[in-house]
């Protein structure tokens, strides 16, 4: 088979917003109430129709000069992400650094804008790869056979590249049972060029991400996280819309019940449970496949398991009117 073009997919997470880093270089330090947090995302998707895709990151973010500037602070923080590709014949490993500006406008809403730059490798092994010269027919059939070296040639197996993003966010918060935030960022900034091949190039296009989120305590035990997510690269889209909920199981926060569902468009529904467990948050997510491809994978599409640690280093976060107001127990 031949092809003029070829189209695949961007590293992703269903749990987008357990992956704030990756979603937008504007959150970074953009921690309602506290000050640091620390993450881990996993990812296995396909297992189902053949080697599975593994997607691995590692983050960690905090506020910086929050005490300094009465309106304003710095977010810093890197994220490390690791992907396996099928049988593994294509690893991708990313890592980035971060800084953002977030800047309070009035007592009821906050701008941020945020960049951050990293060092992309990916890594092919030819050995986990079959090339159409290595079939042949000797017994009247075509099969693969192990003793025949393929003349097809990489020229090199490891490249890397820079990777640049950027993006703006907007939080606005009337009352303290109420969060909205929105934003908009660009990935891929520099375009960067890659091939395994001497003469063969590749130009990244950017990636366009939208979101939206909001926190509404909507009883004394229960409050509600809505959301949206939008990507848009080369005239690949993605768009997922779903809302999850936490319940008080203690009467001050220490333990909650978490629970929910999103919806990727044309694609599979994501239904997810988690738990709270002081400043821990554990969450699992599934990706049940409702395309058509849903006849292949059994409906199976991957599952998802994200960590997350929010914390302080400063005694009782005593900011006075600096904090901007989230909902929470």
């Amino acid at each position: 088979m031949l092809a003029s073009s070829s189209y695949a997919q961007d590293l992703h997470f269903s749990q987008f917003f357990n992956s704030p880093l990756t979603e937008n270089p504007a959150n970074t330090g953009f921690i309602p109430n506290h000050n640091y947090r620390v993450g881990a995302n996993y990812r296995k998707q396909w297992a189902s129709v053949g080697a599975p895709y593994k997607t691995f990151s590692a983050y960690g973010d905090a506020q910086l000069l929050r005490n300094r500037w009465y309106y304003g602070w710095l977010g810093v923080g890197g994220v490390l992400l690791q992907d396996n590709a099928g049988n593994g014949a294509l690893k991708t490993t990313e890592f980035y650094l971060s800084i953002a500006y977030h800047q309070l406008l009035g007592q009821n809403s906050l701008l941020s804008v945020g960049f951050n730059s990293g060092y992309v490798n990916r890594r092919l092994d030819v050995n986990k790869i079959t090339f159409p010269d290595q079939f042949n027919d000797e017994f009247g059939k075509w099969f693969f056979d192990q003793k025949i070296n393929s003349g097809v040639k990489i020229d090199d197996p490891s490249i890397g590249y820079f990777d640049m993003q950027m993006g703006m966010n907007y939080a606005y918060f009337p009352t303290d049972k109420v969060y909205l935030n929105l934003g908009f960022s660009v990935h891929h900034l520099n375009q960067a060029k890659m091939s395994f091949l001497e003469n063969g190039m590749h130009e990244i296009k950017p990636r366009y991400i939208g979101f939206f989120n909001a926190v509404m305590k909507v009883a004394p035990r229960v409050i509600i996280h809505p959301g949206g997510y939008y990507s848009n690269q080369s005239g690949a889209n993605e768009t997922v819309l779903g809302t999850w909920l936490a319940y008080d199981l203690s009467h001050g926060g220490e333990y909650q019940l978490l629970g929910g569902a999103y919806y990727r468009f044309d694609e599979s529904s994501i239904p997810m449970v988690g738990y709270q467990l002081k400043q821990w948050r554990i969450m699992f997510s599934y990706d049940v496949t409702t395309s058509s491809l849903g006849a292949a994978n059994q409906h199976r599409g991957g599952y998802e398991l994200s960590l997350t640690f929010i914390g302080d280093y400063i005694n009782g976060r005593d900011y006075n009117k600096k904090v901007f107001s989230c909902p929470h127990f």
